[in-house]
């Protein structure tokens, strides 16, 4: 396969902190937020629940863009997700101020794991419109490194790589003072599991064991294999 660097990024995504990072590859790209739902059925592992949701993102920013004919024609669509688990509660955005308390008062002092999902499709002869389906042909884990690639989800028209990373974090004790005092600041309110790593939440972990970006919500590691396999060059 040849590689370029020429093909164009569309992140699914309306997130701040992923369209920073996703900068950091310096390649082009457009941002199309996805109004997917996102909600799950009950029984699915943390990893499925986070690779259907970022796939689920990416297909409808697909569906989208194919139904207004804007889609490019060397277009990558990028979807991810990510959620908190902790001793298997599955922690999603707080709902208001008292379901953020609850979060980090259950947080706080403990480990937890934090996983995000990743689904890249590009666009081949002509998407299809709605949900696409496909077979999962390879599953391969690399020496070293705490994810799953899902590879090679073919349609007649896109194809598909999905795939996860996990990373345990550790949040030191906090006073219902302090978890009161952060949640004041707003930062809670719109991010996994009532913290952003990247921010004032930065100062509530003591101790990481994996990928930080991970944490922070997209893979940057993960992102540059799977984009590889669609032919685009990192580095």
């Amino acid at each position: 396969m040849t590689l370029t660097t020429s093909k164009t990024l569309i992140l699914a995504s309306s997130s701040p902190r992923r369209q920073e990072l996703i900068r950091f590859l310096q390649l082009p790209f457009v941002v199309q937020a996805s109004d997917a739902d996102e909600t799950t059925d009950p029984g699915l592992t943390p990893s499925q629940i986070v690779e259907e949701l970022s796939r689920r993102k990416a297909l409808a920013v697909l569906s989208r863009l194919k139904a207004d004919d804007s889609m490019p024609e060397d277009g990558v669509v990028i979807g991810s997700d990510t959620i908190v688990v902790w001793h298997g509660e599955v922690l999603g955005k707080p709902q208001d101020e008292a379901d953020a308390f609850r979060m980090l008062s259950a947080l706080q002092g403990t480990e937890h794991e934090v996983y995000s999902g990743i689904a890249c499709i590009e666009l081949m002869d002509n998407a299809p419109n709605g949900e696409a389906g496909g077979m999962e042909v390879s599953v391969t884990r690399l020496p070293g490194a705490v994810y799953a690639k899902s590879a090679d989800r073919l349609t007649g028209s896109c194809r598909m790589t999905v795939g996860h990373s996990v990373t345990k974090v550790g949040m030191k004790p906090l006073t219902d003072e302090q978890i009161r005092n952060y949640i004041r600041t707003g930062e809670p309110m719109d991010k996994a599991g009532a913290y952003g790593i990247q921010g004032l939440g930065s100062t509530l972990i003591q101790n990481i064991d994996g990928d930080y970006f991970t944490v922070v919500g997209l893979p940057m590691y993960l992102l540059s294999e799977m984009l590889g396999a669609h032919g685009i060059r990192v580095l």
